[in-house]
């Protein structure tokens, strides 16, 4: 049985080589057009088409990571990616980050969310990772600020399902006289520690793998961070999946300065601004109603310097290439201030576990 594996090996290796030779062929097509290497919707595609042709017995929820790893590859042959995002190594943004793009990809870890739209503004990452909300604690709103001032689109969203650990050089939580996490882990993860560690002293952090590389400075702090941070630190897992709700996710987005092609599965997001006038915003968003154009999201942010004022972000299902859309936005274009799309991108609504492949 040992021998017919490493025959099965043998010929998937010699698979992996031809697609390899392919995609390079493939690349040099693609450099008569355009130096984009990085398509999201098409990967997308590729995945969902293994996964509904396989019968397996492979797991099903491993076809993904492990085609996600092939396809990273196979890019890499055209052109390495530089991916910008909030870092450090080991946030829950870096897991993300490793999840749609893949190992095989330069990762450059940025200090905070306008960093990382700073560096793919400068041209010096392909794109940026960056929150945009967590089931939980609602949307990040730096990151919506951000579009205010920035001219990036958006390429793709990910989806991930965050557990947090209490890591620590000991196994015990008695020995805790310190506690290190960032604001949103924290305040996921309160009940917990209210019941469990009451009289232990917080201290935010930067970021959560921040708090995992403090913790393992000192054998009597602990952090709330991912099982992953615990591995990258050295760390062990005190306590597991500690957060207060079972169901809790954390968006991400993909941000470059290329718009997406369509895929039939897409989100459209939008900002306008609107004059203060009665009945204003139901008149604007009538302009989706009468399309029959679903709505996803909407939020509202206060424009920056001038008070009182609001920009509002929606989002839709379609891509600014359908005509509904172009119509929807064309008629909000009358009612506004000002209008500008994000970006259209595959809608991915299936979540993603923390693990790294």
């Amino acid at each position: 049985m040992r021998e017919k594996i490493n025959r099965v090996d043998e010929q998937i290796l010699n698979l992996l080589n031809s697609r390899a030779g392919l995609a390079r062929r493939i690349g040099k097509i693609k450099q008569e057009f355009t130096d984009q290497v990085y398509f999201p919707g098409r990967e997308e595609q590729i995945f969902e088409r293994l996964e509904n042709l396989s019968a397996g017995p492979f797991p099903l929820e491993s076809i993904k990571p492990v085609f996600r790893e092939i396809v990273s590859a196979c890019r890499s042959l055209e052109r390495p990616l530089k991916v910008s995002y909030l870092g450090p190594e080991a946030t829950f943004t870096h897991l993300a980050s490793l999840r749609q793009f893949g190992h095989k990809t330069e990762f450059l870890p940025e200090l905070g969310i306008k960093d990382v739209f700073e560096r793919v503004e400068r041209g010096e990452a392909d794109y940026g990772v960056v929150p945009v909300e967590n089931s939980t604690e609602g949307v990040v709103s730096h990151t919506l600020d951000m579009f205010l001032t920035s001219n990036l689109k958006i390429a793709a969203e990910m989806i991930l399902e965050i557990h947090h650990c209490l890591l620590g050089h000991t196994k015990s939580p008695d020995k805790v006289k310190r506690i290190y996490s960032h604001p949103q882990a924290l305040a996921q993860c309160r009940t917990w520690l209210r019941r469990n560690l009451p009289r232990v002293p917080i201290q935010e952090a930067a970021s959560t793998s921040e708090a995992a590389r403090l913790a393992s400075l000192d054998k009597n702090s602990a952090a709330i961070a991912s099982a992953y941070a615990g591995e990258y630190y050295q760390l062990k897992i005190i306590a597991d999946r500690i957060e207060d709700l079972r169901n809790n996710f954390t968006r991400f987005l993909v941000i470059g300065k290329q718009s997406v092609e369509r895929t039939g599965k897409d989100l459209t997001m939008a900002m306008f601004s609107l004059k203060d006038e009665p009945g204003v915003l139901f008149r604007a968003l009538e302009s989706f109603a009468r399309r029959k154009i679903n709505l996803t999201k909407i939020e509202s942010r206060p424009l920056k310097g001038k008070a009182w004022e609001y920009v509002f972000f929606v989002e839709m299902q379609g891509h600014i290439q359908d005509q509904k859309i172009k119509e929807a936005l064309a008629d909000l274009e009358k009612r506004s201030v000002f209008v500008r799309v994000l970006g259209s991108f595959p809608r991915t609504r299936r979540a993603t576990q923390e693990v790294v492949v």
